[in-house]
């Protein structure tokens, strides 16, 4: 609302009402996972049994705690190397995409552009299914032609990091773009005539003012590949990640433990949030 148009009591009371109610039906479902992350009881629901800590540190079974399961802390591992691998990966080629997009002007570039964003609108399975039969249909033929095994083209980790690879980029290009194209040229023209490469300028100039954006790519990059699973359980193979394993838990049948995933999964996406809004939210808003 424009702030200079006067407003009703009963407009301004209307209003907190709804962004209480708002706020409450996103952080109500989160609050439950918290809580009965702490009940002692064998199954995530009511009635309330008690408080405990068993679900974070039991040693033994049946209330087998976070802290001594090996096969979770196994799936955290796979998760965070393929998190890292698909962040690495999506942010370099951004940045790239960005400069392409932004300073480049060549024919096709509006449909380049289009095929670049196809993959925001495609489901992640059919994304997943598409590249799992892609992958496939190339390792058997060289498998049935010469005779050439190529593991990296079955299911496993490796596709599973082109597959979020190929979405997770197109996210990141547009938050470095929208950052370049608000870039002042003429800094970089100061450079090169003060002597500067164009490379040299780009490294010197341009990348420290992008450098809020990428790292909130990276970000956003880690959180969405820790955290994906449609396309995750398309491409998976023996090694799990933490998006399935708590899919493969689920079907047994929930404990506790599960809550304590998703609470400690909470708090760290509210860390990189809160670190990310101090690294580069407060640089941004002065400049």
């Amino acid at each position: 609302m424009i702030p200079s148009i006067p407003q009703s009591t009963l407009f301004k009371s209307s209003f907190r009402l709804y962004a209480f109610i708002f706020f409450a039906f996103l952080m109500a479902p989160l609050v439950v996972v918290a809580v009965f992350a702490f009940n002692d009881s064998m199954f995530p629901s009511l009635p309330w049994h008690g408080f405990t800590w068993d679900w974070f540190f039991s040693d033994s079974e049946p209330k087998l705690g976070l802290f001594h399961d090996p096969q979770l802390y196994q799936s955290i591992a796979t998760s965070f190397l393929v998190a890292t691998c698909t962040t690495v990966l999506a942010v370099a080629l951004a940045v790239n995409n960005a400069f392409l997009f932004e300073r480049s002007t060549f024919r096709g570039k509006s449909i380049l552009y289009m095929l670049m964003l196809l993959p925001l609108v495609i489901p992640g399975v059919i994304l997943g299914v598409s590249i799992l039969i892609m992958s496939s249909s190339i390792a058997n033929y060289f498998d049935d032609v010469w005779a050439i095994d190529i593991e990296l083209l079955r299911p496993g980790l490796t596709l599973v990091v082109i597959g979020q690879f190929a979405f997770i980029t197109t996210i990141c290009t547009l938050i470095v773009a929208a950052r370049l194209r608000n870039f002042d040229l003429s800094l970089e023209e100061a450079a090169l005539n003060l002597g500067a490469s164009k490379l040299q300028a780009i490294r010197t100039i341009t990348i420290p003012y992008l450098l809020p954006a990428i790292i909130g790519a990276a970000v956003i990059s880690f959180l969405m590949s820790f955290e994906n699973f449609n396309t995750t359980l398309m491409l998976v193979g023996s090694d799990s990640p933490l998006t399935i394993t708590l899919y493969d838990r689920l079907r047994e049948g929930a404990t506790p433990v599960i809550n304590v995933v998703s609470l400690l999964l909470m708090l760290a996406s509210v860390v990189l949030a809160l670190g990310n809004y101090f690294l580069t939210g407060r640089k941004s808003t002065a400049e």
